[in-house]
């Protein structure tokens, strides 16, 4: 079993725990969830730079990234640094977030907020709705074409933006569908978690320009920004590269500062 079978295996134990505890009409009831959605796609499609900024405390492939900053500070200085959205990582086990950190963020910005989750059932829908989220992430390793097709239809009645997540053309063509708002490609093999954005830049020709498109992983330099734009991508997802700095809002403003230049 590689490490997303098990993170996988994991959250079905986790969300069927949660199902047990909550139930889904209370997150129905949440003051957030008639909240109007801040699209995380119009904000890239308006934007010069496109970067989404991610808070990762620790990770399977890197361990510990960052474990002793606030995630409203992050948010806050993202939020400054002109940032186009903010990632929030809210799975415990294997990365040190919490949906505590999604509500922390959405109380701290106004700006686009994406729940980084490992997705499987409708009900972590309702909670990203309830917490502030106005994008999820669906990831096509780990959903059938079926199943992308209700989370993502569901997601577009809550209001919420779906960025699916691809790693190759098998995946790519499994999952394009009508309901999705945002295709991202990540570089990282999540099985062995290799990185490489030829994969960027070889799955960009296949996807349909209906979708705004958004190069995950492994980006931690301006020329290879520029050169992912080249090839149509229009959101650049970056974490580790922020996160490992002492102060995450400042990496990202002169990030930001530089690319505009």
């Amino acid at each position: 079993m590689n490490i997303l079978d098990k993170i996988v295996a994991d959250k079905r134990k986790e969300v069927a725990l949660k199902k047990s505890i909550i139930p889904a009409s209370q997150w129905e009831k949440s003051v957030l969830f008639g909240r109007d959605r801040n699209s995380l796609a119009e904000a890239l499609r308006k934007s010069e730079t496109g970067i989404i900024a991610e808070h990762k405390r620790r990770s399977p492939s890197k361990s510990i990234i960052n474990q002793n900053i606030n995630v409203g500070q992050v948010a806050q200085g993202y939020n400054k640094a002109g940032v186009c959205g903010i990632s929030i990582l809210t799975d415990i086990k294997y990365f040190g977030g919490s949906l505590e950190d999604l509500l922390l963020a959405r109380a701290s910005v106004d700006i686009p907020l994406l729940r980084k989750e490992f997705i499987i059932d409708e009900y972590q829908l309702l909670e990203a709705k309830a917490h502030g989220a106005d994008v999820i992430l669906l990831i096509a390793a780990v959903l059938t074409r079926i199943e992308i097709k209700n989370l993502s239809e569901l997601a577009q009645s809550l209001d919420l933006d779906v960025l699916l997540e691809v790693h190759n053309e098998e995946e790519l063509k499994k999952s394009t569908m009508p309901s999705l708002d945002m295709l991202g490609v990540n570089n990282r093999n999540l099985k062995t978690f290799d990185v490489s954005l030829d994969t960027s830049k070889e799955l960009s020709q296949l996807i349909p320009n209906d979708f705004v498109k958004v190069s995950e992983s492994g980006i931690s330099s301006i020329e290879a920004i520029e050169a992912l734009k080249i090839f149509g991508y229009k959101g650049f997802l970056i974490g580790e590269n922020f996160m490992k700095s002492v102060n995450p809002g400042e990496s990202a403003k002169m990030f930001i500062d530089q690319l505009k230049k």
